[in-house]
């Protein structure tokens, strides 16, 4: 079983440095465009099944990288891989958080929660629940998993070789691939944050050495 696990491309609210969590916004042009380069390079890449968030911006990442890559298969919903909910926070700027957004980039495992959200400790859960669902399957199929930011780190965070650094160093940029191969419920990571796209196309929205 391969899982080829994409965050989705920019929206206008990742260009402002808005806090979406689970606000439903599209795509705009240079996500669709970053979307579609990506889609292109994994032509040859045969894709079983696609399982993709329920917001806008990780379906339509998936949508995208199907057809440019040349997968015609149906896009299955999931909420357990949703984004962070952010509560009364959803919509705000990282710099009007003050200490609260601080914690939550600088020392994530002892943040306490987005008031009328969640904590991370709740994103581990919901998405690793779906991963060890998922691979218990066992079967020989790939699949593309269009995801998010947060939820992507937490899903895959026993995977990586420091796991107490919930961030991995960066929040992963938009629409790179992170493959993880499972075998009898094992899971391995074979690629990392893999660019599928010219590496100046990169665009950090998260700095956390700005944060700290």
């Amino acid at each position: 079983m391969l899982l080829y696990i994409i965050r989705h491309g920019e929206t206008d609210y990742n260009a402002k440095g808005v806090l979406q969590g689970r606000m439903d916004a599209p795509l705009n042009e240079s996500g669709r465009s970053l979307a579609a380069i990506v889609g292109r390079a994994m032509k040859g890449i045969h894709f079983d099944r696609c399982i993709s968030s329920p917001l806008k911006r990780a379906y339509e990442t998936a949508e995208i990288v199907l057809r440019e890559s040349e997968n015609t298969i149906p896009i299955e919903t999931e909420k357990m891989i949703l984004e962070i909910n952010i509560g009364d926070y959803e919509g705000h700027m990282l710099s009007e958080l003050g200490e609260i957004g601080k914690l939550f980039y600088v020392d994530p495992f002892c943040f306490p929660g987005f008031p009328g959200g969640e904590c991370v400790q709740d994103v581990c859960e919901r998405t690793q629940r779906f991963l060890r669902e998922l691979v218990s399957q066992d079967d020989d199929k790939s699949y593309l998993i269009a995801m998010h930011g947060c939820a992507l780190r937490a899903m895959l965070n026993p995977l990586y070789e420091h796991p107490e650094d919930f961030w991995h160093g960066r929040v992963p940029y938009n629409c790179t691939v992170s493959i993880v191969e499972a075998h009898n419920g094992n899971m391995k990571l074979i690629a990392d944050d893999k660019l599928y796209y010219d590496p100046d196309l990169v665009i950090d929205r998260y700095e956390l050495d700005s944060v700290k």
